[in-house]
Formats: structure tokens, sequence, C-alpha cells
């Protein structure tokens, strides 16, 4: 007779088996982090390589990722498509999407969208936190909604396949983008407002907005958006998910962790400023190096998510759609030639 095999075995082999995409991943970029992301079993995250950046600095570090590439060909590999994706499930490596959490980087040339999109940036948030050419982020004292110019870029990025992130925007803007954008947008890492009532975390009235135009939502781990803040724990996070799957449906939810690993307080700070230098955003909210939830300690423990999922009652299907079925199915299609 077949030995029976335990909850963790079992969890263990779905999640081995499952593609696993994370819909936000900002770390301190090495080999080690490679390792781990491998260790845990993720097949693909969308790794960002310009915050604050203008194009130069931008370029620099796409040029980084690029030999990072050539140096570190046993663990990652880029992406450009899904197809990619699938190769990095089948060669047992990480699949990396360059993305960026801000459009700062293409300066007033909307022709700059067109070089990065060649160089395999596949990702782009409009704003951060605050106010850029294109719109308003969601720590801007006034929300201004979305520039001429910004309806441009959104334009463009439709039509190069680019997928449009409001992880970071105002409501206004986010609205505004939703409405003018003719492919789906998605909402990389965040938490509704009725989780926890936060300036950064996004409002349900806009997450169901945009989920009734085929947006997607990557669910966020980060311990300060959600409301046991520094004890939270991954099955906390799962009952996170199971709230935003109430309010938005199962189909265009993933994960969206946000994992930072290996950064330290200063590259906090920074991100934290407004345009990196400015202003602190937050005093008084968040502050200091992010912890990890209690039971997922970064990359190398996506593992302990399915585990948690399984633990909660989810079914097998649910589990492998929101680990990384469902970001599959919408990143294919936000990446079609428009």
């Amino acid at each position: 007779m077949a030995q029976d095999i335990t909850a963790a075995e079992t969890a263990a082999l779905l999640h081995r088996d499952a593609i696993v995409i994370d819909g936000l991943v900002i770390a301190n970029w090495r080999r080690s982090v490679f390792e781990n992301m491998v260790r845990g079993g993720l097949t693909a995250a969308n790794c960002t390589c310009a915050v604050w950046e203008g194009f130069s600095e931008t370029m620099a570090n796409i040029a980084r990722w690029k030999r990072w590439f050539v140096e570190h060909d046993d663990l990652i590999l880029q992406v450009r498509t899904a197809e990619d994706i699938h190769r990095a499930k089948a060669a047992g490596k990480v699949g990396i999407i360059l993305g960026w959490q801000n459009t700062y980087a293409i300066e007033t040339s909307l022709d700059n969208l067109r070089l990065f999109h060649d160089l395999g940036v596949r990702v782009m948030q409009l704003t951060y936190n605050t106010q850029n050419l294109v719109g308003s982020g969601c720590w801007e004292t006034e929300d201004r909604g979305l520039s001429d110019y910004g309806r441009d870029v959104i334009d463009l990025l439709n039509e190069l396949g680019i997928v449009i992130d409001l992880s970071h925007v105002g409501e206004k803007t986010g609205y505004e983008a939703i409405e003018h954008s003719n492919r789906p947008v998605a909402f990389t890492h965040v938490v509704p407002r009725g989780i926890l009532d936060l300036p950064r975390n996004k409002s349900d009235d806009l997450l169901t907005f945009g989920a009734s135009k085929g947006a997607f939502i990557g669910a966020s781990t980060y311990p300060l958006f959600l409301p046991s803040g520094l004890e939270t724990t991954v099955d906390d996070c799962v009952r996170a998910f199971d709230k935003i799957i109430d309010l938005v449906g199962p189909d265009n939810v993933g994960i969206g962790t946000d994992f930072t690993e290996g950064h330290g307080p200063a590259f906090f700070d920074w991100l934290r400023s407004d345009k990196g230098d400015g202003r602190p955003l937050t005093r008084g909210r968040i502050s200091g190096v992010p912890p990890n939830p209690i039971g997922m300690d970064g990359p190398a423990e996506y593992g302990n998510l399915t585990a948690a999922m399984l633990r909660a009652g989810w079914p097998e299907d649910r589990v492998r759609a929101v680990m990384g079925g469902n970001w599959l199915r919408f990143l294919e299609a936000g990446w079609a030639p428009g």
C-alpha cells in the first residue's frame, strides 16, 4: 500500500509543479538573491530596474541586467514573452521581467518608450508616489489626474504591448488611466483600503472599477499595508487574498509581494522621498526597513505561501491560478502586439 503523504509534502509537490509568478520584486540584486528565488521555486517576477532614475541611470541599470543575464545564466533568463516564462519553468531558472515603477526615465520623449521596449522592458508604472509628467501619485497632495502627455504615453504603451501598472498612482489618475487605456491595466502589488485605510493602498471602488475593465490585481504581502502590521503572518496574507478575491473575483488575482531583500535604510529613505531626494513622503506612517511576513521571509520561502493557501482550504486549481496561472494568462494577452 502506498504510504500517505503529509500536508507539507503535498504542498511541496504542488508548489514544485506550479508556475509561480510574482508581480513585483525590488531586491538589492545579486547572485544570492537569484539563488533564493530559485530555491523558492519562483518561475518569473516583475523586477524593478527604475524608480526615480532618469534616462541615463536607467540605461545603466538595464546594462547591468544584461551583464547579469550572462554572468548568472545558470539561474536567470530575460523574459520578453509568455513563452519565455514557460522556458524558465522548463529550465529550472527564474524568468526576469524588466519593469519600472515610474515613467520618469523616458523624460520628455515618447520615442524612448520604443527604445526601452526593444531592450525588454515589459511593465511600466505610470507614476511613483508623486507628480511626474504623466500624472499624479498616491502621496501627492492634489491628484490632478492624467496629463495629455500621459494619455499619449498610455496610447504608445498599448501599441507596444507594455503592461501599465497603477500600484502607486493617485485615485483620479488611476480612474482616468483605466478609462483611457484600450488594454486592461495591472495593479502589480496592492492591498485594498477596505483591508487597511492607507493612502498607498487602493480604494475598493477603484479596484472593482478596474476589474470590471479586466484589470489584474497583484496582492501584496507587505506587512505594513496589512492590518496586523509587524505581526503579519503568511496565513494573514492568505486571509487578505480571500478578501481581494471576494472584491474582484478569482480570475484576475495573483501575488505581488513587493519583496525588498538585501536593501538597507538608505534605500528606503530614497524610495520614500519625493523624486528620491526631496521631502519625506511617509513620515509618521511607514519608516525603516520593512519586515517580511512571519513564515514567509523572502524569496526563498514562496513555498510557504502555497502551503498556507492549502491550509486555508483552497482547492488546488485556485492555488495554481493565484500563485501564477492567472498572471501568465494576463501577461500573454497584455504583451501581444497592439
